[in-house]
């Protein structure tokens, strides 16, 4: 849901982090570029992004049109003697196939990552896994009758990343997502899902998804939100959940580029101290 996640979709199972934003900075001045040379299309048809917030919109970019989410973000956890620091590269790619329907491609892009334990630091580098998805617009909202906006999304995680980050096996999500627009140009987004990972002896087991946002105008094209999210609800045996509280901010560049940032604050056990993102986002 824009105003949209740091979605999560991206953080389940393994946390990731990148070894560097020049890859980022690039692909991100290339998007400007290509997005200010671009005519602009009529209003109907402006950006709405998955990011950055853990709920996902309910729009889809439109039959034809591409559109790149990219940013790069931070993490930090602290526990007892342990603490670690991750970066990484979230990175959406959405193609429109039909007017209700467009192909995802998703990944945590380069990945750092930094542990100490008791004094002794090891760090790993590679590339994340990429999930291949679909979402399904299937139902516009309406302000009037009170009635939101919805939406489909299927993903499978692949085994495709480095080794030090890469999953075990295909590793399917579903989720429904709904979002209200309230009077005053507020909006309420909802989104409630199952994944499914596998664990120790590549035992399969399934953990839920829950989240709720609220998006609150700032002015005419910055807009605000605040979001409670379950990001990955099971056992401790298999990761524990990981609840976080964020809050950011979009800023509406033209009709087809938005940036943003956004901060999270774990609020349950297995949740990270704290995560940042900063990002781009370009529809075509």
């Amino acid at each position: 849901m824009a105003p949209s996640d740091p979605r999560g979709r991206r953080r389940r199972g393994d946390r990731s982090s990148a070894p560097t934003a020049v890859g980022w900075v690039t692909s991100s001045a290339l998007a400007l570029g290509l997005s200010l040379a671009l005519p602009v299309r009529a209003a109907d048809e402006a950006i709405a992004t998955d990011r950055p917030d853990f709920v996902e919109s309910s729009d889809t970019v439109g039959k034809g049109r591409f559109q790149l989410e990219t940013s790069v973000a931070f993490e930090r956890d602290r526990r007892g003697s342990a603490s670690s620091r991750l970066r990484s590269t979230p990175t959406l790619l959405r193609w429109g196939v039909a007017d209700t329907v467009e192909l995802r491609l998703e990944t945590d892009g380069a990945l750092r990552a930094r542990a100490t334990v008791d004094g002794v630091t090891a760090r790993e580098s590679g590339f994340a896994d990429s999930s291949l998805g679909l979402k399904w617009h299937v139902a516009d909202g309406d302000e009037a009758n009170g009635t939101p906006g919805m939406a489909w999304l299927f993903h499978v995680d692949a085994p495709s990343g480095s080794r030090a980050f890469k999953g075990q096996g295909w590793r399917p999500s579903v989720r429904l997502t709904a979002e209200w627009d309230l009077p005053k140009d507020l909006s309420v987004g909802v989104m409630g899902g199952f994944y499914q990972e596998r664990g120790e002896a590549d035992r399969r087991y399934v953990g839920g998804i829950l989240a709720v946002t609220m998006g609150v105008p700032l002015t005419e094209r910055w807009r605000g939100f605040v979001e409670l999210a379950g990001q990955q609800l099971t056992t401790d045996r298999h990761g524990g959940r990981v609840v976080t509280f964020d809050a950011g901010f979009t800023w509406q560049w033209t009709p087809t580029l938005q940036l943003d940032s956004a901060v999270s604050r774990g609020v349950s056990r297995a949740a990270p101290d704290w995560s940042w993102t900063v990002g781009v986002s370009v529809k075509f």
